[in-house]
């Protein structure tokens, strides 16, 4: 579909209307989301039964509530659009109503061409090598954490946080996409992450698990219970994560989700 549109002139184009989940839509959104419930038509079909839960067209009914697919067709439809490298789909597939519940993840990020997969209890694979769940932190020579991916980069957000991240990360990084992101703390690529404001679960439930089954940690820092942030298509917490609980606790306070 994207090959299909080449040039930022075409992928910039919006349908006029806003997704369930609040955003513009984008032309480019629309067609992606239409190849994936194409897919699950098919799988419905074939006699599965799920509820699907989708960033443009919301809650759409399968013939069950007991398996909820979580769909973000396209996260990062900013980089998408003007042409930039990090943009994924994101799909997890979920037993119960939370992100403690998540039993698959998968997310294929488009400019690198990197399939992440991860099966709750087996384990997360990058482009089917398992991922290393005893790797650590890097850490710089003042202590800081040595890289911390930020995302939700709203120059005010930015602002808000600029203290405390000064704090805790020796260097920052910005991709775009929230599941991109945490796959690279899975990946221990980052060694932690922090969301400025709060994020839906359309662009995180897939990578969470990821994350956890590759050995780091997830918080959604406006529960008590970390993993337990809602499957809808509100935006409820931030999402921080890290390679170590002590990682975690330092990226916690970052977010400045209650601006």
């Amino acid at each position: 579909m994207l090959s299909a549109r080449p040039t930022i002139a075409e992928r910039v184009r919006e349908t006029g209307t806003r997704g369930e989940g609040g955003d513009r839509t984008l032309e480019i959104d629309s067609a992606a989301e239409d190849v994936v419930f194409e897919e699950l038509r098919g799988l419905y079909d074939a006699g599965a039964r799920f509820t699907a839960i989708s960033e443009e067209r919301g809650e759409v009914a399968f013939g069950s509530r007991d398996v909820l697919v979580v769909i973000d067709p396209i996260d990062g439809s900013l980089n998408a659009k003007r042409g930039l490298p990090h943009f994924a789909l994101s799909i997890a597939v979920a037993s119960g109503p939370t992100m403690a519940d998540v039993d698959f993840g998968f997310v294929q990020d488009f400019g690198p061409d990197e399939e992440w997969v991860a099966w709750r209890g087996r384990g997360a694979r990058l482009d089917g090598v398992l991922l290393d769940p005893t790797l650590g932190e890097r850490r710089a020579r003042s202590g800081k954490l040595e890289i911390v991916g930020v995302e939700q980069a709203d120059p005010r957000w930015v602002a808000r946080s600029t203290d405390a991240l000064l704090e805790r990360a020796h260097r920052l990084r910005a991709i775009g996409s929230l599941a991109v992101s945490l796959c690279q703390v899975a990946a221990a690529r980052f060694d932690a992450l922090a969301s400025l404001a709060p994020c839906r679960a359309v662009d995180v439930a897939a990578a969470q698990l990821i994350v956890r089954e590759a050995g780091g940690v997830v918080s959604f820092v406006a529960y008590d219970d970390p993993l337990g942030a809602p499957l809808d298509l509100e935006p409820r917490s931030p999402v921080v994560a890290a390679r170590t609980p002590t990682g975690l606790a330092e990226v916690t306070a970052v977010p400045s989700w209650n601006v």
